[in-house]
């Protein structure tokens, strides 16, 4: 073996162990803050610029959030290092079962099959009409 060529194969060595670094590195998953009212009503209106917004009950661990709109129920929950966003009838979301201070919401998707928040109540007393 020449010179030449150890020093190519040590060359391309280095360069694929730096971009096993540099993608092992991307796939770190940045941490989310939790959710505020604030936050959370900027997060659906994003998700749904189309429905107008009423009341907003966060989970008191930050990691999602509920919000009236009519007749609909929009639901952001904390998925890895983001939220999903999903719409559901309210009745349905008014129904949702809280066990153990975890509100329940069923979604009946394959991708996000339920939605989790940590509420002390539901349905919450202070809810309008």
């Amino acid at each position: 073996m020449n010179a030449g060529f150890l020093i190519q194969f040590a060359a391309s060595a280095l360069a694929v162990g730096a971009l096993v670094l540099l993608v092992a590195w991307a796939r770190i998953a940045r941490p989310t803050p939790p959710l505020d009212e604030a936050r959370a009503r900027a997060l659906i209106a994003e998700e749904f610029p189309d429905r107008p917004i009423g009341q907003v009950w966060v989970a008191s661990d930050g990691a999602g959030a509920l919000a009236r709109s009519g007749a609909a129920a929009l639901v952001i929950c904390r998925v890895g290092d983001g939220y999903a966003a999903r719409h559901i009838p309210w009745a349905q979301a008014l129904s949702s079962s809280l066990r153990d201070g975890r509100l329940r919401i069923e979604l009946g998707e394959m991708a996000a099959p339920r939605a989790e928040l940590a509420l002390d109540a539901w349905p919450p007393k202070d809810l309008a009409a």
